[in-house]
């Protein structure tokens, strides 16, 4: 009997280890594939013709992955009491936004912290609340009026205003959320969109946090959602939601009205296994971060795979889960590679597919 045990387990050892090297072959395939003349993953150099889009990695941020910064006793001690690593090491980043040119903020998961960069050089954002003094759970960020930060943080279920300058945190509302994750502000509309993900909606308010409307239940029709995850708004006012567990991708009209979609589950070119951050360029093409795949897909309007760059690693261009992505209006794209604690940074050359 024993030996029967033995056996079985080494049998079933060997099947799982058997189907996670057949899946490590079909993603390698899916981006060996990806369209001739553009690279599958970005690189320092790369040999192309002169007018075809490709995607460069241009840096990171920390710029050395593995450096610990000193910390004070002060923050030792915070460190400990709190349960964090090292409140001062970017460890697992899931989200950021770029508020300049040389100005980020990044949610880091791991330590419950927000990372302002500026000039490459990294600080914790200090901000003094007496309710709050951990945050378990930040999943999405966005820029708000007066120089301030929204945040979500799914375990609180609440959306957090912070003002960097003025180091002051407090709620947007006292409104409870189905665990928010995505959200973003529309200046010009002066409105806020989030992602409730567990209760299967988009929901849109006021700058001070009052419903203005919310769409969609639990569902695979047009329109309706199951788990979404993320929502990027583009400079025509048209609304991006990932819906996670749904794999695809659907577009909304600024009044939320359902548009299209695309995607489906799978291991082919422009499926999805694990869809998490989105994003659009200057040229209308979507960009989807893959955590399963470790790498980011790029889509035009109609769905249409162009290219992908990416895959499983810790080099240049190399990507561990990534999560959150970010392109700002030098069509600078920023992605959130969670578990190898950075953020890396690539520029779209020679434009794109309009």
């Amino acid at each position: 009997m024993v030996l029967y045990h033995v056996v079985a387990q080494l049998l079933n050892s060997t099947i799982r280890t058997f189907m996670h090297l057949k899946r490590i072959l079909l993603i390698s395939l899916l981006f060996a594939t990806i369209l001739p003349g553009v690279p599958a993953r970005a690189q320092d150099i790369v040999k192309h013709t002169a007018s075809a889009p490709y995607i460069e990695w241009i840096g990171q941020y920390p710029a050395t992955t593995g450096v610990k910064p000193k910390r004070s006793l002060g923050t030792r001690i915070a460190d400990f009491i709190l349960g964090r690593k090292n409140s001062l090491e970017l460890t697992r980043p899931v989200a950021l936004v770029v508020k300049d040119s040389v100005t980020s903020f990044i949610l880091d998961q791991e330590n419950g912290v927000i990372f302002k960069v500026k000039d490459k050089v990294g600080e914790i954002t200090q901000f003094k609340s007496r309710q709050y003094k951990t945050f378990p759970s930040l999943v999405g960020i966005s820029r708000f009026r007066e120089n301030s930060i929204l945040f979500t943080d799914s375990y609180h279920n609440k959306i957090f205003v912070v003002n960097p300058e003025k180091k002051s945190l407090s709620l947007l509302s006292d409104s409870t959320f189905g665990r928010p994750t995505g959200i973003v502000w529309v200046p010009s509309e002066r409105l806020i969109w989030l992602v409730e993900t567990n209760a299967h909606r988009i929901t849109v308010l006021d700058e001070k946090g009052r419903l203005v409307k919310r769409f969609g239940k639990r569902g695979n029709a047009p329109g309706e959602f199951n788990y979404p995850a993320a929502l990027w708004i583009d400079k025509q006012g048209l609304v991006y939601v990932v819906d996670a567990m749904n794999f695809r991708v659907q577009i909304f009209s600024p009044e939320g009205e359902f548009i299209s979609q695309f995607g489906k589950a799978g291991d082919g070119s422009g499926d999805f296994a694990r869809p998490k951050g989105i994003a659009t360029d200057s040229y209308g093409n979507i960009y989807i971060a893959d955590a399963i795949f470790s790498a980011v897909q790029i889509f035009n309007r109609q769905g249409r795979l162009l290219y992908a760059f990416g895959t499983r690693g810790q080099g240049k261009g190399e990507f561990w889960m990534p999560s959150g992505i970010f392109i700002d209006n030098r069509d600078r794209i920023y992605v959130a590679d969670s578990y190898n604690s950075r953020i890396q940074v690539f520029q779209l050359m020679n434009g794109g597919d309009k």
